[in-house]
């Protein structure tokens, strides 16, 4: 089937219409999440002025995503804010998966491979950073 520019212009620009949507609704989502679990932080805990001479780190079980993904089910403010920052990373790598399907629907193979290169390289800097 041979394709004419019109429709490969068309195709291009609902591909890129649909990663629009794809990208905003992440982003709307991870931060409405992290901002209502920095409100329930601030009803749970109140505000005070911070001591900064002693530091504080995140707690161990917010150090890995099975930990975050239990607490944010227990309401647990910053395990939720943290969960907010895993959906913020997984907007990008979503993208970049729909990509690899979309340019398969295509029969567009360089695009594919490209944007599987660039996946594999997502992937492994999140995983093994």
């Amino acid at each position: 089937m041979t394709r004419t520019p019109k429709t490969q212009t068309a195709n291009d620009t609902a591909l890129d219409g649909r990663i629009s949507i794809l990208l905003r609704a992440g982003m709307l989502i991870a931060a409405i999440v992290i901002l209502a679990g920095g409100l329930l932080f601030l009803f749970s805990q109140g505000y005070s002025t911070p001591d900064y001479r002693t530091f504080h780190g995140v707690p161990d079980q917010l150090n890995s995503v099975r930990g975050i993904l239990q607490g944010t089910r227990h309401g647990q403010p910053l395990a939720i804010i943290q969960f907010g920052m895993l959906l913020l990373l997984a907007t990008p790598v979503s993208r970049v998966l729909f990509s690899v399907f979309a340019f398969a629907a295509e029969r567009d193979y360089l695009y594919v491979a490209i944007s599987a290169i660039v996946l594999i390289i997502l992937m492994y800097s999140l995983i093994w950073h």
